[in-house]
């Protein structure tokens, strides 16, 4: 399964901690991750999932696919700024929320549009959005959701 981890480009050490942990349990469980391809969340959760040998893919806001973080290993250059929010999450299965400001606001919207399963760890309270406590729950969620 694909899944896409969304949340803030710049956030404290502990945030990048839980996206960490996302990562390498999908990596861990045989999934692939799809991000932004960016810093922050997106950055920690690629590192995760590379870890634990997973393959990550970044979609990129711009055209230059070297600017990716050191852990993508499929980079799509888009040149669409925040307008390729929503390819992130159209590439997933599901959706994991990890902090994050307007830019993951708005893909969450487009989770809700393409009616993928959401979990929210520690993110925005918005419709279509599980809230969970933990990396673990998260992951467990997106998993479970996707069975039905």
């Amino acid at each position: 399964m694909r899944v896409s981890v969304i949340g803030g480009s710049a956030v404290p050490d502990a945030t990048a901690e839980r996206a960490e942990r996302v990562g390498r349990l999908l990596g861990e469980r045989g999934h692939t991750l799809v991000c932004g391809g960016l810093g922050g969340v997106m950055a920690a959760a690629c590192r995760g999932a590379s870890e634990a040998g997973a393959t990550t893919i970044g979609i990129l806001p711009g055209e230059d696919r070297a600017s990716a973080n050191p852990d993508v290993d499929v980079a799509v250059a888009t040149g669409l700024g925040h307008a390729r929010n929503g390819l992130v999450v159209l590439n997933g299965d599901a959706v994991v929320a990890i902090d994050g400001g307007s830019g993951t606001l708005s893909e969450l919207g487009f989770a809700g549009v393409f009616d993928r399963p959401i979990a929210g760890l520690g993110t925005h309270d918005a419709p279509g959005v599980e809230p969970v406590e933990t990396p673990r729950d998260a992951v467990e969620y997106v998993e479970s959701a996707t069975e039905k």
